[in-house]
């Protein structure tokens, strides 16, 4: 029996309010900071989802204020997504149908590489190991369903593929 739970359709399944913790870890000198916050991945018209993240980040001790913005799209096979970020560039593919997933997301020089794991309709995490020249990161993030939070598509405003919501700075 696999720890993973397979996942058919990922925009269906992701669709909805999620909490989340993120830790981060920098490899090279030991600092650690951790991000602890929301998504919801609501509707877009063109059949895919927006991912708005938000929420507290704390690096070394400092809090302030975070967020981005993702956009899942249909993937080219049935039940996968093409996720993107909020200008449209490619960020990685996503295919959860045997419940887990790894990709890479070439940036500058750097490489984030990533794997996705469901383990079941209300949690699942992604752990994002970035190297390079400028960089040597571990991110690990938890996501939690938050069914408190009600139907996305009754209390959130549907976005239209054209809109692009907050930059993210992030590559």
């Amino acid at each position: 029996m696999s720890a993973f739970l397979p996942v058919p359709e990922v925009l269906a399944h992701l669709r909805g309010h999620w909490r989340l913790q993120r830790s981060v870890r920098d490899l090279a000198n030991g600092a650690e900071g951790e991000f602890t916050g929301t998504t919801l991945f609501s509707p877009l018209d063109d059949g895919g989802l927006l991912h708005r993240e938000s929420g507290t980040f704390v690096w070394q001790g400092v809090p302030r204020p975070a967020e981005r913005t993702l956009r899942f799209l249909p993937g080219a096979a049935p039940g996968t997504a093409d996720v993107r970020f909020a200008d449209g560039r490619p960020f990685h593919d996503l295919d959860l149908t045997t419940g887990r997933w790894h990709t890479d997301h070439p940036c500058v020089a750097d490489l984030y590489r990533g794997e996705f794991e469901v383990y079941d309709e209300d949690r699942w995490r992604t752990t994002w190991r970035v190297g390079g020249p400028t960089k040597d990161l571990l991110l690990v993030t938890d996501y939690t369903r938050d069914r408190s939070a009600g139907d996305p598509a009754s209390t959130a405003r549907r976005p239209t593929a054209g809109s692009s919501g907050p930059r993210d700075p992030r590559p």
